[in-house]
């Protein structure tokens, strides 16, 4: 495992969100989701494509709080803009547990 220094980490900026909006991706390669997440008045509302649909339904996302790195630049998935990338922890079968805080906190909030 390569290690980094701590300015390093300093510099990824993790925020709370909550979840807005879900979509179907039927474009994408890969079942995913497409999400509009509310990240308060700093950041504003931001869009993500997640490839989460093996441990979860579109109508049970909405309004949950997911933790997301917000400064990477925006990447382009097929037609799709992607502006954050929502974190998330594999599974031995590979299917993605969402990362979430375990209680509600202010959108926008810095993980740290």
């Amino acid at each position: 495992m390569d290690q980094i220094s701590w300015s390093d980490f300093e510099k990824i900026e993790l925020r709370v969100g909550t979840v807005l909006e879900v979509k179907e991706f039927p474009e994408a390669r890969k079942p995913a989701f497409k999400l509009k997440i509310d990240f308060g008045a700093g950041l504003g509302v931001k869009q993500a494509s997640v490839q989460i649909t093996e441990l979860y339904q579109a109508g049970e996302l909405e309004g949950k709080q997911v933790i997301c790195v917000v400064n990477f630049p925006p990447k382009q998935i097929g037609p799709f803009f992607s502006e954050c990338l929502v974190t998330g922890l594999y599974r031995e079968d590979g299917a993605v547990v969402l990362a979430v805080p375990d209680l509600p906190v202010e959108n926008g909030a810095r993980l740290g």
